[in-house]
């Protein structure tokens, strides 16, 4: 006899365990969703979270520009 186990059948989340919320952007530097989402997600349906997990590629980006550093630092 096998063990049955039983899962959901829904969308994962997409938390890889790093969470950190970038300052200006608000969004979370792990896996790019905002608190919202991130509070959200298991009331969310299967739709929803389909379509936050669309446009989490495109929110990448927004966390590549550097904030700041010497270049910020020293006035030309």
């Amino acid at each position: 006899m096998t063990d049955m186990v039983w899962k959901r059948d829904e969308i994962e989340s997409p938390c890889i365990q790093i969470c950190v919320v970038h300052p200006t952007e608000r969004i979370c530097t792990g896996c790019y969703r905002t608190i919202d989402e991130i509070t959200r997600w298991s009331k969310m349906d299967s739709d929803e979270r389909a379509e936050i997990m669309q446009d989490l590629p495109e929110r990448a980006p927004r966390l590549t520009k550097r904030r700041g550093g010497r270049a910020a630092r020293v006035k030309r």
